[in-house]
């Protein structure tokens, strides 16, 4: 469980508040991710705070390395950084993990301002750039039919302990046919 007393009256705070909150993650009792923004927005970022044992006497960790904010230059990261750790100056000895993520919620324009989305390029400055064509064509040529999750999870449902489907699973049930073309006997 969580180190003090504090640590404990923050996680449930934090549980109650974000209950049923999709962009709120709870990764432990001591590590939580919040996604700022919504799913295909390209200024949207993900930050995860962990809590050190001495938390909120202690500075807690902040990090944007998740693979949700590749998109996002390491200067951006590093700016947006420097403005989280002043809010965790300014509110050292208390608990702040909400009041980070609600600062993140409120000022993520200004977070994000100088935000351009990543380009091709292999290295800054040396002006050689990906032949997207090519590295798209290859991957076609390799790339297999990819099922859904829900394709995935009726596959499964489907197949037994040993991945195999049971005998008569594709059967024909001659009765529904028959109903469903109109053929009897009778004719």
């Amino acid at each position: 469980m969580a180190a003090n007393e504090d640590q404990e009256m923050e996680l449930e705070a934090l549980r109650s508040i974000y209950e049923g909150d999709e962009c709120f993650k709870e990764l432990g009792p001591t590590n939580f991710q919040y996604r700022v923004g919504d799913n295909g927005d390209p200024k949207a970022f993900l930050m995860e705070i962990s809590w050190p044992q001495k938390y909120p006497e202690d500075p807690p960790s902040i990090s944007l390395n998740a693979f949700f904010n590749n998109h996002i230059s390491q200067d951006i990261k590093k700016s947006i950084l420097n403005k989280f750790n002043e809010q965790v100056d300014a509110n050292l000895g208390t608990a702040m993990t909400y009041t980070i993520f609600e600062f993140a919620k409120d000022n993520r324009e200004e977070l994000m301002e100088n935000f351009q989305p990543m380009s091709n390029t292999i290295a800054p400055g040396n002006g050689s750039t990906v032949d997207t064509e090519n590295v798209t064509s290859s991957k076609k040529k390799d790339k297999k039919e990819q099922l859904t999750k829900a394709q995935k999870r009726k596959l499964a449902d489907k197949t037994d302990h040993k991945g195999e489907l049971p005998r008569g699973w594709n059967w024909v049930d001659v009765i529904k046919h028959l109903a469903k073309t109109g053929s009897t006997d009778d004719e």
